[in-house]
């Protein structure tokens, strides 16, 4: 799945407690996530250095290796920091379902399902579960950076805000505050959030960082040096705009991606619930991915995906009422279009989906039909595991890597019987061969994958292989040249300063 060696954690002083970073943001999508991964890489070079997140919602998730869930962003900067993740790394997961319903993962395992305001009344055993897994990360690592959540200044959720401001009072870390600059008004989101955070809040954060920036500096510094007049804080850097392949956190990222100029065209239905749709990352750098709303025409793309999605049923419902799955349908029995479908949307493709009341009520739904399988869901169990396979099945797609193994994670509820296996015992192909599913998350990080797909895309549209190579850039390097880009541009060495007394930093 990816090239990190990684290191044994230890611990260079047992005698000295650990030191803690946290970065909190203005809002939303500032970039607080990447910004930590770098922070996690560029420390790591000379200390013992882990990523924490107490509480993420988002449906982009990796199963580590002992089978936990946690979401994306802490994986990855564990491997920015070149460390295995851990569950401890982000103890508690809410993956939203729909109707203001979540499911909590509490260290990696579905422990409930919880209405927004009910989750809250037991806020106080979650952030116990929290500093619990802060305590453990620190008997283990030098420093710990703590990603924060949202906007730091959510006055409304004070009192039961265990990702910001809890996470803050238990450790008192040195904090940096994150601004966006791309959408507008920065030194007042940065100024303002300083002046709503509780006083003893306020007084453990060290400076701001700008992100996204792109423009003249020149024209922008009056206003660093008026913010730092004003409150007293350096702005230790302005980090330009930077598209550098690292994976999405959540959905909210999908609306940053663009149409390129492609020889290939792939469509991914955009589900309600979409999930881990990070899978199709990998492909973005050959072929235009557009992620397309149930409402809209396909297009005439080359292929077809529908992705996971964290409830079958409800976005299959939803998907009949907006026409896609008919469109979908023409799209493969009329013209010949492949069609995958990864997780939920293996499920969607198949004869019937039962469900015994996990997903909602007791109903039996009909599927598209593609594919000649049937899917139950009857209990509150997902599996999750790192999986390797053989590519078992054949056809003009995925013939040519027949044999060969295959990698990726599975993240599913409900159990589904196929005669006509992909991988193994893993997933459905149908007899044109051109329509398989797989509940194989990663699927195209696989080399041998991508080869096949768009080596068959190519052929298909009589586009010449000569020269071509479907080779990607693993995910670390993603992350060391924005590591790079901040080192450039961040005073680090005043970060580190402020920090102190963790031994090598």
């Amino acid at each position: 799945m990816h090239t990190t060696i990684f290191i044994s954690p230890h611990r260079n002083n047992y005698n000295q407690m650990p030191k803690h970073l946290m970065i909190l943001g203005t809002a939303s999508h500032v970039g607080k996530s990447v910004l930590a991964a770098a922070f996690c890489h560029i420390f790591s070079k000379t200390a013992p250095t882990a990523p924490f997140k107490a509480q993420n919602m988002s449906l982009n998730s990796w199963i580590t290796k002992d089978g936990g869930e946690i979401g994306i962003a802490q994986a990855i900067q564990a491997w920015a920091a070149g460390i295995e993740p851990t569950v401890d790394m982000n103890p508690v997961l809410l993956k939203p379902k729909g109707d203001r319903l979540s499911q909590v993962i509490i260290l990696g395992r579905p422990a409930y399902d919880r209405a927004a305001g009910d989750y809250y009344e037991s806020i106080n055993e979650v952030s116990g579960i929290v500093n619990g897994a802060l305590a453990r990360l620190g008997e283990i690592y030098d420093l710990i950076v703590i990603e924060g959540a949202g906007g730091a200044a959510e006055i409304n959720l004070y009192e039961r805000d265990i990702v910001n401001i809890g996470c803050a009072r238990s450790v008192k870390p040195d904090i940096i505050l994150v601004g966006d600059i791309e959408r507008g008004g920065v030194f007042a989101s940065l100024y303002g959030t300083i002046e709503l955070l509780p006083d003893d809040i306020r007084a453990l954060v060290r400076g701001f960082i700008i992100n996204k920036f792109r423009g003249d500096y020149e024209i922008l510094k009056p206003g660093i040096l008026q913010l730092e007049e004003i409150t007293g804080l350096p702005v230790f850097g302005v980090v330009p705009y930077a598209d550098i392949a690292i994976p999405s956190e959540d959905s909210v990222s999908i609306a940053d991606k663009k149409d390129l100029e492609r020889p290939i065209d792939i469509a991914v239905i955009r589900l309600p619930r979409i999930s881990n749709f990070t899978d199709f990352e990998p492909l973005e750098a050959f072929a235009n991915v557009r992620y397309i709303p149930l409402y809209s025409d396909l297009g005439n793309p080359d292929l077809i995906i529908i992705p996971g999605t964290k409830n079958t049923t409800a976005d299959l419902v939803e998907m009949r009422e907006q026409g896609m799955d008919k469109r979908i349908i023409d799209m493969a029995k009329m013209r010949s279009v492949p069609v995958i479908g990864i997780c939920g949307g293996y499920q969607m493709l198949g004869r019937t989906i039962v469900d015994r009341g996990f997903e909602g009520s007791v109903a039996e739904i009909s599927g598209m039909g593609l594919l000649d399988v049937e899917t139950t869901f009857e209990r509150y169990e997902k599996q999750t595991r790192q999986v390797t396979k053989q590519v078992t099945a054949g056809g003009p797609i995925i013939g040519s890597i027949s044999g060969e193994a295959v990698s990726g994670y599975e993240i599913h509820t409900g159990d589904t019987i196929s005669a006509r296996p992909v991988f193994g015992d893993d997933g459905c192909i149908d007899e044109s061969e051109l329509i398989f599913g797989t509940y194989l998350h990663g699927l195209f990080e696989n080399e041998n994958v991508r080869s096949a797909l768009l080596g068959y895309l190519y052929r298909k549209k009589g586009i010449s292989m000569e020269g071509v190579s479907f080779e990607i850039v693993d995910r670390e390097e993603g992350i060391r040249k924005f590591a790079e880009l901040v080192e450039r541009y961040v005073d680090v060495p005043a970060i580190r300063e402020i920090i102190g007394a963790v031994p090598h930093l």
